[in-house]
């Protein structure tokens, strides 16, 4: 069998960005690379269409990490790749999205550094602006937004503990990751701090992908909602004026 020509060197860490569900919104090095692998450590967001371009002797490792069930802690996912790595293993961590966007490479590639492994990471293309160029609501417009802000709905003690002041303020889009479960808190905060409850309002569900929905409302009625769609995460919030266009805009039919 012929190997792939590649630059992916044994003992490395490359920490790939497999975007946000799309497998065609891969970047051309984040193929080579995964096609190259050794090993593959992935998540359960974004390796779907993505774990085909492995080599069929790759060893594959589930890593992944939904609400409140971990297959592996992330501490553990650390070790790993330390260990991995030292065996002179070309190894892949796919992680959905970008690796450094509420991905937690920060956390891993600090393991590898104290530990002397060589790493690499490749961008990948964020939730927030797949799944927002995929339901049709541009994060940022002339008439709408100038700034964009992205926030995790979701912190390490299990808060909601935010900038709200910040988040309230006009003229902005704000896209909250990992937000399904904090939905009525955050907009809650977000009225409270000034917003109005017809502010506009949206739930992107598995975005980019076949299964993708897009639920549009306001402030005030999106709780209701979710609880009345079903919607479960892997979701995407994304509050802000811009959500009006998405009827006009949407040119995704899954």
């Amino acid at each position: 069998m012929n190997k792939p020509h590649t630059s992916c060197n044994p003992g490395t860490v490359y920490l790939v960005g497999s975007g946000p569900g799309d497998p065609e919104l891969l970047t051309l090095k984040a193929a080579r690379l995964v096609g190259a692998a050794d090993v593959i450590v992935y998540d359960h967001l974004g390796a779907e269409g993505v774990l085909d371009l492995a080599r069929p002797d790759a060893e594959k490792i589930y890593a992944g990490k939904e609400a409140s069930n971990h297959a592996l802690p992330q501490e553990e996912i650390n070790v790993l790749l330390v260990r991995l790595a030292k065996q002179g293993k070309r190894v892949v961590r796919l992680k959905g999205g970008d690796p450094f966007i509420f991905g937690r490479g920060g956390e891993e590639i600090e393991t590898l550094a104290e530990n002397g492994v060589p790493f690499e990471v490749v961008p990948g293309v964020t939730a927030a602006s797949g799944c927002g160029s995929y339901a049709g609501i541009p994060l940022t417009h002339r008439d709408h937004a100038q700034i964009c802000v992205f926030a995790t709905g979701h912190l390490k003690d299990g808060s909601v503990n935010l900038d709200w002041k910040a988040l309230a303020r006009p003229g902005q889009t704000v896209v909250f990751y990992m937000g399904i479960g904090g939905v009525s808190e955050i907009c809650s905060q977000l009225m409270s701090n000034g917003l109005p409850a017809n502010h506009p309002a949206a739930v992107i569900q598995h975005g980019t992908s076949r299964r993708q929905r897009v639920l549009t409302s306001d402030l005030g009625s999106l709780p209701e909602a979710v609880a009345a769609s079903g919607i479960k995460p892997p979701a995407l919030i994304i509050i802000g004026t811009v959500v009006s266009m998405q009827k006009r805009l949407a040119w995704f039919k899954p």
